[in-house]
């Protein structure tokens, strides 16, 4: 039996907390699946090159409003899919590479199942030791029990995105970041879209103002059926049906099941380690990051948030605990944002308005189109929507509707993080004229807070 000081279970975010080689510590990465996990190979990478691929398209069907004449002939869905695939496929066996190189690192393929606290059996048939053991098998996609029970054939965000030929129609199970997302992907594509969901909005855990805009914008695009229970999943000979409890039959040519995503806990004997797993199935951690004695665990198996950036944060930290035990540092969960790189797309950091009911708060929603840029583009539902404490005058929540959504957001995730006044961050520096980002400075500047600078040379 080998021994080693640290064994991580997930080569995900998980590689994070692995030392530099110098560092001396023997470690162990146990991976059964693709190099990478979840983000590199069936998530966040791929899927953003293939949004890319999608706004591009996407600006050319709309370029007939600012005068040009273009025309989209063809979608080579083979091109598009195998030029992302290789790229994955060659980033993963990067990082593998990297780690059999490593002299301090010993890759192991294969599934690792607890058989004691410190005990791990790879594979039922190898077994080894360690001090410190991280746990970070990720998650996979949720399929609704009306969907599994029914035979029909489905696809996840597992595999969609490595079809063989587009389909002409699909029916997307679900509301949420993935399902918009793979909705943006296809329809940009030319697929046309129907959408089932059981929430009254679409992408309902955002802002509420968000949530009914978005919604109000690609109910104009997609086939959306909202309230949406489904009563049973059943076969066509041209595809899949959902029948829906109102009797409402959503049929296409392919269905992708959307609807939230599960901790893989399974079968890692985690009661042999006394490690405890919560009624939603995540690992129960400290704040710390602990797991149990030794035992830590990090990213989509106990982290609440999905998101790759948290995953990351969160390794680095326990990267650190793990190397300073007497300096222990909590996970880094405050102001957390996110990002829907859909059509809108969306982002969003700190307090909602639905978060606020029963407070005092001020708010302003500034539009796109009233800035130069916006003018530029012709944008007309885009939005910025700002929360701020009248008190302290400092933001407390930030949520933006439209293009480059993900990247201005950026300074006001700075701003809430750092406890920075809405009247520093608006006037304390400068905005560049006439660049989209204006649209930050003037909801700012509208906020009815204390708009008097308290540093910063420029008013």
């Amino acid at each position: 039996m080998e021994r080693f000081a640290l064994a991580v279970i997930g080569s995900g975010s998980g590689t994070v907390v692995i030392p530099d080689e110098g560092d001396g510590r023997k470690t162990a990465l146990i991976e059964m699946g693709a190099f990478g996990g979840t983000c590199i190979n069936r998530g966040c990478i791929p899927s953003k090159m293939f949004v890319y691929t999608a706004d591009l398209a996407v600006q050319i069907r709309r370029a007939s409003a600012f005068g040009l004449e273009a025309d989209l002939n063809t979608v080579d869905w083979p091109a598009i899919r195998d030029r992302i695939m290789t790229r994955v496929g060659e980033t993963s066996e990067a990082g593998r590479t990297a780690q059999v190189e490593a002299a301090h690192v010993t890759l192991f393929d294969g599934r690792a199942r607890f058989t004691g606290p410190h005990e791990l059996v790879i594979d039922e048939s190898m077994l080894i030791q360690a001090d410190q053991i991280v746990i970070a098998t990720g998650s996979r996609p949720f399929v609704p029990p009306a969907v599994m029970e029914s035979g029909v054939a489905f696809h996840t965000s597992d595999t969609v995105m490595r079809l063989e030929n587009l389909p002409a129609s699909m029916v997307i199970l679900g509301g949420g970041s993935v399902a918009m997302e793979m909705a943006h992907i296809f329809s940009s594509f030319g697929v046309e879209i129907h959408v089932a969901d059981m929430a009254s909005t679409l992408m309902d855990t955002l802002d509420a103002d968000l949530s009914r805009r978005f919604t109000t914008e690609v109910s104009a695009r997609w086939d959306v059926h909202l309230d949406a229970t489904v009563a049973s999943v059943e076969s066509e000979r041209s595809g899949v049906a959902l029948v829906l409890d109102d009797g409402c039959r959503v049929a296409g040519d392919l269905l992708l099941v959307a609807t939230g995503r599960r901790p893989n806990t399974e079968d890692l004997g985690l009661e042999a380690a006394d490690v405890s797993v919560g009624n939603d199935g995540h690992i129960v951690v400290d704040e710390f990051g602990r797991a149990g004695p030794g035992i830590w665990a990090v990213g989509d198996v106990s982290s609440p948030f999905k998101l790759k950036h948290v995953a990351n944060a969160e390794a680095r930290t326990i990267a650190h605990n793990l190397a300073n035990p007497e300096d222990l540092r909590p996970l880094p969960h405050d102001w957390v944002p996110s990002a829907v790189f859909s059509d809108p797309q969306v982002a969003s950091v700190g307090s909602r308005s639905q978060d606020l009911e029963g407070r005092e708060f001020a708010e302003v929603t500034q539009h796109f189109g009233d800035t130069a840029y916006g003018w530029a583009m012709q944008d007309h539902g885009s939005v910025c929507r700002l929360y701020a404490d009248p008190t302290t005058g400092c933001l407390l929540g930030a949520h933006i509707l439209g293009q480059q959504a993900a990247l201005l957001i950026t300074p006001l995730i700075q701003a809430i993080a750092h406890g920075q006044r809405v009247a520093d961050l608006a006037r304390g520096q400068y905005w560049i004229h006439p660049a989209l980002a204006e649209v930050i400075e003037n909801a700012l500047l509208q906020l009815p807070v204390d708009q008097r600078v308290q540093s910063g040379q420029v008013h």
